[in-house]
């Protein structure tokens, strides 16, 4: 198991995952499906003619590929390389459970012919819903057109999944309370095991008119499984760190590995949230989900989801490039708040190309940015990390900030702390 010690000093690292933000296909991306061509970030740079990711550019994004429209820096203030998935997947929470030191084998199980008939069977009877609609792989918003009067006329929920391994039930707030869809995605839940071990059940409430559904964004909930092993989080939590999620990160990781939470419903409100956080002013009180919850944070760990969720999926190649333009801007506004003993390190858990064929995830590398006032300031560090060979790198190169011992899988990016002091 991963052992942590030596948690001391005044040091915080801060991550921000851009979901769905590849950065080139991954060398088996054809196993999973996906064309060698695939590349989130290089493709909608030249389907836009160049992109503008001024903040970005300046921490070395430019130097990891050609990107249209970015500069490769001849000084970059950062560090900047790109990542290989090891887990045997390309979705959200494998990403993100490698990212802190468990490599997922395992894989979860998918449906692209929709669940079996029993499964269906278990969920009616155990939600008492009467019955379901749909059954298959769909896009969300597609799909709460196409079933949202029948499922207000009948009550009955929508169930379907995606190229991920996931049950997704939608349902109108006005039909069907938050409450009753929260319940029912922990009966699908309970329901969901052994060799249906989804990854995630999602709840996913619409309000509105027909032809004018829209999804409530903030109300998405997720019910997933907890990693296989204990994380670089847990252990941070048990040497008596802080350890704050925003976004989907408590859903992601089950709550486990947290000492604090908080969802968002946008990526403008995840930033903001973020930079409250490093400034002090966020409600660590009103946001603690364990007892006994520490007053400070060591970790700030946020996912923006809205570039894979809005524009990915959907294959919206300007709105996911209009992201990225907000993205840059709060990442400058998060690095003018930064520390000196602050970390920032930028990334993305799976590719989400909105140029490639279908709607699901691509296989792809990830990109890599890290940043500290500190190490800006020594200068003498490696800027470019190259490619690693897998996200759990990111755990051991916390650890080494953070001053700890890191018995996990990866290796530190990061300068031993006397070179950085």
């Amino acid at each position: 198991m991963p052992q942590l010690s030596g948690l001391t000093g005044k040091r915080r690292a801060i991550i921000v995952v851009v979901d769905g933000c590849g950065i080139g296909a991954a060398p088996d991306a054809q196993a999973f499906g996906d064309a060698p061509s695939c590349n989130t970030l290089a493709n909608i740079a030249s389907a836009m003619g160049g992109l503008k990711l001024p903040v970005l550019s300046s921490l070395g994004l430019g130097n990891i590929i050609p990107i249209a429209g970015l500069a490769d820096s001849s000084e970059p203030v950062g560090m900047f390389g790109k990542l290989k998935e090891c887990s045997c997947a390309k979705d959200t929470q494998s990403g993100h459970w490698e990212m802190m030191g468990v490599v997922n084998t395992v894989a979860f199980p998918m449906y692209p012919d929709g669940f079996p008939p029993d499964i269906i069977a278990r969920f009616i009877a155990g939600t008492d819903c009467k019955g379901i609609l749909c059954n298959k792989p769909a896009s969300g918003t597609a799909i709460i057109e196409q079933f949202g009067e029948v499922h207000q006329k009948t009550g009955y929920p929508i169930v379907y999944t995606s190229g991920d391994s996931v049950l997704q039930i939608a349902c109108h707030v006005d039909t069907v309370p938050l409450t009753t869809l929260y319940e029912w995605c922990e009966t699908a839940r309970r329901i969901m095991q052994g060799p249906h071990r989804v990854g995630r059940i999602i709840a996913r409430p619409f309000a509105g008119e027909p032809k004018n559904y829209r999804r409530l964004s903030m109300e998405r909930r997720d019910f997933g499984v907890k990693p296989p092993a204990p994380t670089f989080m847990d252990e941070l939590v048990s040497a008596g760190a802080g350890v704050l999620g925003i976004g989907k990160i408590e859903d992601i990781f089950d709550g486990q590995g947290l000492s604090h939470a908080q969802h968002t419903g946008s990526n403008r409100e995840g930033l903001e949230l973020t930079l409250k956080a490093i400034e002090g002013k966020f409600d660590l009180k009103g946001h603690s989900i364990v007892e006994e919850a520490p007053d400070a944070v060591q970790l700030i760990f946020t996912n923006l989801v809205d570039t894979d969720m809005l524009f990915g999926h959907r294959r919206n190649v300007e709105g996911y490039a209009n992201a990225l333009t907000e993205i840059d801007r709060g990442i400058g506004e998060i690095m003018e708040a930064l520390n000196p003993d602050d970390l920032l390190i930028i990334s993305s858990d799976h590719g989400n190309d909105p140029t490639a064929p279908g709607t699901d995830h691509t296989r792809e590398f990830v990109p890599l940015l890290a940043y500290s006032k500190t190490l800006a300031r020594a200068g003498s560090f490696e800027h470019n990390i190259g490619t690693r060979d897998g996200f759990s790198d990111m755990a051991a190169s916390l650890a080494t900030w953070l001053g700890l011992t890191w018995k996990g899988p990866g290796l530190s990016f990061i300068p031993q702390l006397s070179k950085v002091s």
